[in-house]
């Protein structure tokens, strides 16, 4: 008992220490170039074009004549999603898909809100931009950038997009309103993939740094989770003096005293700042965090170290592609949606989305150009990168939904985001929270502006 307190002690101070040595340090901006072969000379074209998406016959009569020849394994007995999607329910998927999902119609839908394409750094970059139709007198819209995440897309803000471009006709508080850009990640559906190796996390944000300058915005807000919360705290590194704000719906705490702590959280976690609630989402920590961790990161591993050998298959095969970006859907959702038949896949998401996503990266062939983006991120030591090591000194607001892959404490968070000034413990919802719960993280970002303006 005694030593446990000592070492809780030790630790304790340890943290201190640590936290106390603030500094401010920028990430260097640089530059770079993805396209094929050198740069050319001469500037870069600069224009913004608009874009629509398209499709034809020829390329829905491929899908179909692929799904007709799909070949599945049957499911063990009782096996509902343990062992990964189930192929009795991808059965039902496969012939909505093939006799009911209308990809011409989804197609109206993706084209609702403006598209366009730019070149940046050799590569032409796919985004969405939405302006309010009307705002109230005196008021100006707020810049606000979205990125996604793996194996999401831009598409999963669309929900969220009314909810914050004209609050007021959704039932929310229109003190603030938004213009809402929402770029697609190098590599991802319409953004152009790298030809050369080593486009990460950091050449990311700096890409969308250099395309909102491109749209005339000095200054601006900022919003991401999985992918995109790391793009977003890069670029706060990259250039806090442009960064009005940054909201997250998850964060990668890597490198972090605090997490020691779990070990000794159980007796003593009111020492170390966890809340009741931390403490429900974060024990037992053998079953919340390592057994989860180690179910769930198969894919990573593999997308870390050889991401075009699978990538070969999931690009040939649409069926395997759904399978393998649906279960995600299905786990990364609700991890106790494993123990049912269907993954609890229809609960929360219309098949009508699920499928939009997949048919962005299956009709752009973009699966394994969006898979190397784990490589380049989670090379050998990653974690000792600079990125990684820095703190952000940009404010910061985070949603914490109750089934995301690892709750992150607000401790946790304050020790890499000193300037934390808004965190809040969500009624529900997983990792994909703009597709799965927009009302719920749109007045969250809402409210973290509005404690931002009113400091």
């Amino acid at each position: 008992m005694w030593l446990e307190i000592v070492l809780a002690s030790v630790l304790g101070l340890v943290i201190y220490w640590f936290v106390s040595r603030d500094k401010e340090e920028t990430l260097p901006l640089e530059d770079g170039w993805w396209g094929p072969g050198a740069r050319p000379p001469g500037g870069e074209d600069e224009s913004i074009r608009h874009f629509k998406v398209e499709t034809s016959d020829e390329e829905i009569d491929d899908l179909h004549r692929r799904i007709d020849k799909a070949r599945l394994t049957a499911p063990l007995e009782d096996s509902r999603f343990h062992y990964g999607f189930n192929t009795s329910y991808l059965k039902k998927i496969l012939s909505y898909w093939r006799n009911g999902f209308d990809w011409r119609k989804q197609v109206e839908v993706l084209n609702r809100y403006p598209h366009f394409k730019t070149k940046i750094e050799g590569l032409d970059i796919h985004f969405i931009h939405v302006k309010p139709h009307e705002l109230p007198s005196g008021r100006a819209a707020k810049p606000l950038l979205m990125v996604h995440g793996w194996p999401g897309s831009f598409y999963e803000f669309y929900n969220i997009i009314p909810l914050l471009t004209d609050p007021k006709n959704h039932g929310l508080s229109d003190e603030h309103v938004f213009e809402v850009i929402c770029p697609s990640i190098p590599g991802y559906g319409f953004s152009e993939a790298s030809s050369k190796k080593g486009l990460n996390s950091v050449a990311t944000a700096r890409i969308f740094y250099k395309l909102m300058l491109r749209l005339g915005f000095q200054e601006f807000y900022i919003q991401g989770g999985d992918w995109g919360s790391l793009i977003c705290t890069n670029m706060a590194q990259l250039v806090p003096s442009h960064v009005k704000g940054m909201h997250l719906n998850m964060a990668l705490i890597l490198r972090n005293f605090y997490t020691l702590t779990l070990f000794l959280g159980r007796r003593f976690g009111g020492l170390f700042g966890y809340t009741e609630r931390d403490m429900e989402l974060l024990y037992p920590v053998k079953e919340k965090i390592f057994y989860s961790i180690i179910r769930e990161s198969g894919y990573m591993h593999i997308q870390s170290t050889k991401p075009d050998t699978v990538g070969c298959a999931l690009n040939d095969s649409p069926v395997g592609l759904a399978a393998y970006i649906l279960e995600k859907f299905s786990t990364w959702t609700n991890s106790e949606f494993r123990d049912l038949e269907d993954g609890g896949l229809e609960r929360k998401f219309s098949l009508d989305d699920l499928l939009t996503n997949i048919m962005i990266y299956w009709t752009t062939g973009t699966i394994t150009s969006s898979q190397r983006f784990y490589k380049e991120n989670m090379g050998k030591n990653f974690t000792a990168e600079k990125p990684f090591r820095m703190k952000v000194q940009v404010p910061t607001g985070f949603a914490a939904f109750p089934c995301e892959l690892l709750h992150i404490p607000e401790k946790w968070l304050k020790f890499k985001y000193p300037k934390l000034i808004s965190y809040s413990y969500m009624a529900r919802g997983g990792h994909f929270a703009a597709l799965e719960e927009p009302e719920l993280l749109a007045r969250d970002i809402i409210k973290f502006v509005g404690l931002l303006e009113r400091q």
